[in-house]
């Protein structure tokens, strides 16, 4: 599954090391070594993944995936030093889709990107209209596109694997666990609260009053569900 990634990582020997990995594994790799750059390579030559190290000068790497929420949705392996959970749940906050802490093995991450774009590259099992209606929310999975009333909503490809989920079985309830495997698979280290800040994300996005949601619901001792109408 070749390609384009863009690693942006300040540590020359890190990034050089990267490289020469992602090469082997039949990946385009280009580096830059601060978040500026990185927005700038990504405005004008788009990757098909992202792996980027939090601490960068210039702008860092929370700053760099605030930014390129905005408008994109590239796949973000978000690279950190910082370990605590609070630390790594900001960063999946931000839109990032899956992290590693430091120190990790070129090996795992490796892994992490396959993970990444096999996720972001599989075409969905679609129903006989490839667009999934609820309510006003269409889900095109063709297109990787969702509206919500006539209105686009960009979503992470996180984000939009979660709302495919709802969208395909609407009234469902899905645990946690369950919700997590569809992101993740099997090879993944993170945590179920993972699904939680996805759920939060989405619910800013569709929902008229996240903290009142009416689409995206809790089910208290099991997870969440789409409601149906």
């Amino acid at each position: 599954m070749n390609a384009n990634v863009l690693v942006a990582e300040d540590d020359p020997k890190q990034a050089e090391l990267l490289r020469r990995y992602l090469e082997h594994e039949g990946h385009r790799v280009s580096v830059v070594h601060d978040g500026r750059a990185a927005l700038d390579e990504i405005r004008h030559r788009p990757p098909d993944l992202l792996v980027l190290d939090v601490m960068m000068p210039r702008v860092d790497g929370l700053d760099v995936c605030r930014i390129l929420r905005r408008d994109s949705d590239v796949p973000v392996l978000m690279v950190t030093a910082r370990s605590t959970e609070d630390d790594l749940l900001l960063g999946l906050d931000l839109g990032a889709d899956d992290y590693l802490t430091k120190p990790y093995s070129p090996r795992e991450l490796a892994a992490r990107v396959r993970t990444l774009l096999r996720r972001t590259r599989s075409t969905p099992a679609l129903p006989v209209t490839p667009v999934l209606r609820v309510g006003d929310l269409l889900l095109d999975p063709v297109r990787h596109e969702v509206t919500v009333a006539g209105s686009p909503v960009v979503c992470t490809p996180g984000e939009f694997a979660l709302l495919s989920a709802f969208a395909a079985e609407p009234g469902r309830a899905f645990s946690r666990d369950q919700l997590l495997r569809r992101l993740h698979g099997l090879d993944s280290y993170v945590t179920a609260r993972t699904v939680d800040v996805h759920v939060m994300n989405l619910r800013r996005k569709i929902e008229t009053d996240p903290r009142r949601p009416a689409r995206l619901l809790t089910v208290y001792g099991i997870g969440y569900k789409l409601a149906d109408g």
